[in-house]
């Protein structure tokens, strides 16, 4: 058993200001009222709201300039993918958009994978799928699972495709917990995957599109149930 995380008044005041960002309480372009007012309005000390404007900069909702104030940054203009675990966490709305991403670019790495891989990329995704049948516990058969997908991304010889790759599993962390369903049994997880591995170290193209397109398909189905 792990302790429960302790939060601070840092952590519920940042918790707050994100909650009123998100949901529009304070715009996008908008300052922020002066720091002594927001201080009292949210009944801490400007020390604890300088800690938390400080994590909401580097989040990349917030943004400070001395002598002007502090404004709230337009997210969904000049936002990157690193805000998606953050966004997951305000409403698990954002799931089903990462979802559709998850479905196209996946299917796309495994093409590419297919096209690309080397002899000793083939061996090791045959290696990481074995790996997946053998896992115990949904948890361990979910990250033997990831690696697979990994694998797959760095088999492309992109290596943007892995960042995404790395993003959008970042993207679920939120939530990890809630999508397990599909890894709950290690056999039927490792038999859902096997068709894309085989295709890819087949080295066939559109067999591994069709493969990764079902496989992705299906585990969204499953997962999505389990949020629900």
């Amino acid at each position: 058993m792990e302790a429960l995380p302790r939060e601070t008044i840092v952590d519920v005041l940042e918790s707050r200001l994100r909650e009123d960002i998100l949901t529009g309480r304070h715009p996008a372009g908008s300052y922020l009222p002066p720091e002594r007012r927001l201080a009292d309005g949210y009944g801490v000390t400007r020390t604890t709201l300088k800690h938390a404007f400080g994590r909401l900069v580097q989040a990349g909702l917030l943004e400070t300039r001395h002598g002007v104030g502090t404004r709230v940054r337009d997210y969904l203009r000049l936002g990157g993918a690193d805000l998606l675990p953050m966004l997951v966490r305000h409403s698990p709305d954002w799931i089903g958009e990462i979802f559709e991403v998850r479905r196209s670019i996946g299917a796309l790495i495994a093409e590419r994978a297919a096209a690309r891989a080397s002899d000793g990329q083939r061996a090791e995704l045959r290696g990481l799928l074995t790996a997946v049948g053998e896992a115990e516990g949904g948890d361990a058969v979910q990250l033997a699972d990831i690696e697979v997908h990994r694998a797959l991304a760095h088999a492309t010889g992109n290596r943007v495709y892995v960042l995404l790759t790395n993003t959008l599993f970042n993207a679920y962390l939120p939530v990890r917990a809630a999508l397990r369903g599909p890894f709950t049994d290690a056999s039927a997880a490792h038999e859902r995957l096997r068709p894309v591995v085989d295709a890819v170290t087949a080295g066939d193209e559109a067999g591994a599109r069709r493969a990764a397109e079902e496989y992705l398909t299906v585990t969204e189905r499953i997962m999505l149930e389990g949020l629900a």
